[in-house]
């Protein structure tokens, strides 16, 4: 499918029907979407229904929005109006349907764009690889033996396949960055509580935030600023570019160290103080905060929780409220450290993943020297970040058949527009671009 910008572009001059956009999305869906175990629910009445509404404002002569026509799918913990908001789990499979759709896919509606699909997560999105128990493992377009990443795994993995030009994601510790890195796109963390969470199953309230991904940095921006209400542009002034260092140039492919060299030779090495014990700190909220969210549930059903998810919140339901305190008086005392550091820089270079995406046959990773597990341990680089509320867009290496590799472009909080011309700075200079797997889905807006 074409990006979301020249779908738009030729419903609203009437080259082509919103109509026929979302036909041909559905039987590409149909026939090409289950191999990669990334959709859960396809919502072709709902699809033809705004489809048919976005035709009518165009033969009326009327606006029909930034997106007309653009089919889009949404992470399995956005309430859908009519549907269960199930959060990737068994244990919701039959709950009660949404009243209404969350704020976002309602702004995206008044924008024109279509939803279509539902995408695979990790249960509760409590993981980094999209191992699900109900719908099962969401594959990389690019290696289909390999993980595409998660907790957004199914929302990455469908738009790399070029079967949708956008979709939305949540990422609390990483969940957006992670499997963009993996699958080769642009995903977006914004500042922490920018864009809106009403109708989004929670994790961690501390952390959460919800994201779009695309092919593109100009669609990635568009969607921001429907999401966010925000149309501000960046200041065209030189970047103040700092490098992070210390484990953050550990734990990284050799390639990723050699972008961020290449792209800021002479930017300084910027050192986080405590990194370590920050991701510990956000280990313990979010495991605290998960825990609560799931106590009664776990206290009735806990059989019904896929397992690798259930023990993990049953930790965090036990911890001691005095050390979930003792994190977040940290968490506080460092975000304003930080905050000073980071008050000359525009934008920080960091890896968004420590390696490409490991085979899901052995889902591990190197870390330290040492074999960890990839859905605890791929968001190594991005959860210190999400700690600190800052805004973090991945961006993908462009390496033409390698499998991809993503950096974080981090910025000071409200500050997305920089992140944004920075990273079409990037692309103009041919450092970053999204690479499409062998067999990609591609199709066209005519």
């Amino acid at each position: 499918m074409s990006q979301a910008i020249e779908i738009a572009n030729a419903v609203k001059s009437g080259g082509i029907t919103a109509t026929s956009v979302v036909e041909r999305c559905l039987a590409d869906l149909g026939a090409h979407g289950n191999r990669l175990v990334a959709v859960t629910r396809i919502l072709a009445d709902r699809a033809r229904e705004e489809a048919r509404l976005v035709d009518a404002a165009v033969a009326a002569g009327k606006d029909p929005g930034p997106l007309a026509g653009v089919p889009y799918g949404v992470k399995d913990l956005f309430d859908v109006a009519g549907l269960p908001t199930t959060a990737g789990s068994t244990l919701y499979a039959d709950a009660p349907p949404a009243q209404q759709d969350a704020e976002a896919i309602r702004r995206l509606r008044a924008a024109g764009a279509i939803l279509v699909a539902t995408l695979n997560m990790d249960e509760f999105a409590y993981g980094f690889a999209t191992i699900n128990a109900r719908h099962g493992t969401t594959r990389n377009p690019h290696d289909e033996s390999r993980l595409a990443g998660g907790s957004s795994g199914g929302s990455a993995a469908i738009v790399a396949s070029g079967l949708l030009s956008f979709s939305l994601g949540s990422d609390t510790n990483g969940s957006i960055r992670v499997p963009a890195s993996l699958t080769g796109l642009y995903g977006l963390k914004p500042t922490h509580a920018n864009l809106p969470l009403d109708g989004v199953f929670p994790f961690a309230e501390s952390f959460d935030d919800i994201g779009p991904f695309a092919r593109s940095v100009a669609d990635l921006e568009l969607i921001w600023q429907i999401l966010a209400g925000d149309r501000r542009t960046a200041e065209q002034s030189p970047f103040r570019v700092g490098r992070l260092g210390g484990r953050f140039r550990d734990n990284a492919d050799p390639d990723q160290i050699a972008a961020i060299d290449t792209i800021a030779p002479d930017a300084p090495i910027v050192d986080l103080p405590d990194i370590a014990r920050a991701r510990s700190a956000a280990f313990l909220i979010t495991a605290a905060e998960g825990g609560a969210v799931h106590r009664a549930a776990l206290a009735q059903a806990a059989m019904m929780f896929d397992p690798a998810t259930r023990d993990r919140l049953i930790a965090g339901a036990l911890l001691p409220p005095s050390l979930y305190d003792e994190a977040q008086a940290f968490r506080s005392s460092f975000k304003q450290t930080i905050d000073e550091l980071l008050a000359d820089y525009d934008v920080l270079l960091a890896p968004a993943t420590p390696c490409v995406a490991p085979a899901i046959e052995d889902p591990r990773i190197l870390i330290d020297g040492a074999l960890s597990p990839a859905r605890r341990d791929l968001g190594i680089h991005t959860q210190p970040i999400s700690f600190l509320g800052l805004p973090s867009l991945a961006t993908p290496l462009l390496r033409p058949g390698r499998l991809p590799l993503g950096l974080q472009l981090i910025g000071r909080r409200g500050e997305e527009p920089t992140l944004f011309r920075f990273a079409a700075m990037l692309d103009k200079e041919g450092h970053t671009g999204f690479s499409p797997p062998a067999g990609a889905f591609q199709g066209d807006a005519s």
